[in-house]
């Protein structure tokens, strides 16, 4: 896990939302373990409180499920809750920013489809 703290944003949101990308990415899967607690306070010289939130969190949502004496794994479906949530979020709240910017610059579908292609070759 490749990590920068910012100011913008708690840091044990900052985690959360490192996780989840790990998820999204496929790079943790269902039945996977969370690295502990402490190897991740130890390894990011966090608070073990700060990164004990992070997981309460992902725990609370149920992505991750504490096994007593484990510790934490991704439950199952856990990637496609994710997807499911976070597309929502993105057409609520980030596409109608990206609507309202497509407009004002005068772009039309054709030419944004064509700068798509392009950046995918």
């Amino acid at each position: 896990m490749n990590v920068a703290w910012n100011d913008s944003a708690p840091i044990y949101r900052q985690l959360k939302e490192k996780v989840v990308a790990m998820m999204l990415d496929g790079l943790l899967k269902p039945g996977d373990a969370l690295p502990s607690v402490r190897q991740i306070a130890a390894e990011y010289q966090l608070n073990p409180i700060t990164v004990s939130r992070a997981y309460q969190e992902l725990a609370d949502e149920e992505l991750v499920e504490k096994r007593r004496g484990l510790g934490m794994y991704v439950t199952e479906g856990a990637r496609e809750k994710l997807l499911a949530s976070e597309r929502e979020r993105f057409l609520k709240e980030e596409w109608p920013q990206v609507v309202e910017r497509i407009h004002r610059l005068g772009l039309d579908v054709e030419r944004l489809m064509n700068a798509a292609r392009e950046s995918q070759r």
